[in-house]
């Protein structure tokens, strides 16, 4: 049943023997008490058995203990400053998928849970993100959440309205996530929030996690707000010059996630490379700037089942970061046909697509090529981007594909569209775009690539092929690892449930490869992680 191939112990069990389990059912038991101790022992007719109690001798009469793990449980994962800091039950946080996709529900029921979660306030405009904020917010008291602040270069005018926003409401946390460079509107939200407390220790009242996938990018976060952008806030008299010298002695950021492979905007970088470069850096430059606070580093793309996250936590992350698993979630704010489709995701099921955001900037992000054609469509408007300067120079049979397959209307009808959604949103874009066909050109591609996530958000039942679902193969690794269980369907995901799962799991498989590494070789049925909760615990 159990192979013990490890170095024998000098070690002796004593205690009653009642509280030994010899057979597979009572072991999967003892095994799962993780907030136990744990001995593997031989009694005096060769078996091999588990307890969690008892009394470990060297020398005098007992049983001999072959191996034993301490008590480990998912509440010990992690860095305990970061549980401590945002009041948190796990080191787990679920990642702010745009559109609402992270929706107030899904902050709300994750917050409540005693976990972290961001709002996907990007790609919204100010006033459906007020209210967002609103709501949340009357329904948390003490529980942490943040917003997202997504780096727009195409629409600076958006991300400038997003953090006076964030400033109006109060908003302590935000997850920053895209940026290339450091802007002077989220410089501006990290130094007007500081000040110094009785004892004239420097209070960071407004706080970032910088989400990642590069080492130039980091850099950025790891050291001092910008001083020539902060200086240029002292003289637009938005911060005190007190404000001015105190952003000298912190960092950008509390927090910087390394954004691995994962689903929307991402390099594809594999986490087991990626964390520990970024850690390495972080170290550095610590060494440098000596902050009083470390920045700590945790790990988002491919998490999504305990293995994954107990290799994060093991590499070193001080949290970890769902994201696509989220999105088949009751909660989150898409529709029940994006949800079905991501139930059946194998992770081999996605592909790169360009970025409506930085779309003139060639940058992709990784999507759900199961079930829908949004992919390729993209690919070919970024091809037509690169070969033609203008709408019409594309061949007349080409554009009547473009107008009936993809854009379902007139060219010059979408450009109408454009005008009349940027008259609201950002009239710059407009402006820009007079006398400049190329830049019209994109703006009318953008067009189909930003409403195609509108489309899988609301369930568009004419645009089925042209939904854009945000995918990682992290999704088909969860749903490995559920299917059989109740968490095949997706109508009983709930994300508190599924963080619950991961992280439990995650303590569960500690302690396996703990034996294993001393030579304890358990049955296939004592080794695989099964589903801990009932479905029932966060269906209330």
């Amino acid at each position: 049943m159990i192979k013990f191939t490890g170095k024998e112990s000098q070690m002796y069990w004593q205690g009653s023997p009642r509280e030994i389990d010899f057979d597979l059912k009572g072991m999967k038991e003892k095994l799962l008490q993780t907030d136990k101790p744990c001995y593997l022992m031989k009694d005096f007719n060769g078996r091999i058995g588990i307890s969690n109690s008892g009394t470990l001798v060297s020398e005098g009469r007992g049983l001999q203990v072959l191996a034993m793990v301490s008590p480990m449980t998912a509440d010990q994962f992690g860095d305990p400053t970061f549980r401590r800091d945002y009041n948190l039950k796990y080191a787990y946080k679920t990642g702010a998928m745009a559109n609402g996709i992270a929706s107030v529900d899904l902050v709300i029921s994750i917050a409540k849970a005693n976990m972290m979660a961001s709002y996907g306030a990007a790609g919204q405009i100010p006033e459906i993100i007020s209210n967002a904020i609103t709501k949340i917010q009357s329904n948390l008291t003490t529980q942490s959440f943040a917003v997202n602040l997504i780096h727009s270069p195409s629409e600076p005018a958006l991300e400038k309205a997003a953090v006076e926003l964030f400033l109006q409401k109060a908003v302590k946390v935000v997850e920053a996530s895209a940026f290339l460079e450091l802007t002077e509107n989220i410089v501006y939200y990290r130094v007007v929030g500081l000040s110094r407390d009785n004892e004239n220790n420097i209070v960071i009242g407004n706080k970032i996690i910088a989400k990642i996938s590069r080492k130039e990018v980091a850099t950025l976060f790891m050291n001092a707000p910008p001083e020539t952008l902060v200086q240029k806030l002292l003289e637009k008299g938005k911060i005190s010059a007190e404000q001015l010298e105190m952003s000298k002695m912190v960092p950008m950021a509390d927090d910087i996630t390394v954004e691995a492979d994962s689903g929307g905007h991402t390099d594809n970088r594999p986490l087991v490379a990626l964390l520990p470069i970024i850690i390495q850096l972080r170290d550095k430059l610590q060494r440098q700037n000596s902050f009083n606070t470390k920045i700590r580093i945790g790990a988002a793309g491919g998490i999504s089942t305990p293995a994954s996250a107990l290799a994060a936590f093991m590499m070193g992350a001080a949290y970890v970061v769902t994201g696509s698993v989220n999105q088949s979630c009751v909660e989150a704010g898409t529709s029940e046909h994006v949800k079905k489709l991501l139930q059946e995701v194998e992770s081999t099921d996605v592909m790169s697509a360009p970025a409506s955001d930085m779309f003139e900037m060639g940058v992709d992000l990784q999507v759900l090529k199961r079930g829908t054609l949004f992919g390729p469509r993209a690919r070919k408007l970024y091809k037509y981007y690169e070969t033609y300067k203008s709408i019409d120079q594309i061949p007349i049979e080409e554009r009547k594909i473009l107008e009936e397959k993809i854009f379902k209307r007139p060219l010059e009808e979408i450009w109408q569209s454009c005008i009349a959604f940027f008259q609201e949103r950002d009239p710059e874009q407009i402006e820009r775009a007079h006398n400049n066909p190329h830049r019209k050109m994109a703006l009318i591609f953008r067009w189909y690539l930003g409403l195609s996530s509108n489309w899988a958000n609301s369930g568009t039942p004419d645009r089925v092929l042209d939904y854009q679902i945000w995918c990682g193969p992290s999704m088909g690794a969860f749903n490995d690892w559920v299917k059989g269980s109740y968490l095949e369907n997706f109508q009983n995901r709930r994300v508190a449930d599924i963080a619950e799962q991961i992280m439990e799991g995650a303590a569960y498989l500690y302690r396996i490869q703990s034996l294993k590494f001393q030579g304890i070789e358990l049955p296939m049925e004592l080794k695989e992680v099964k589903l801990k909760q009932s479905q029932s615990v966060y269906h209330s």
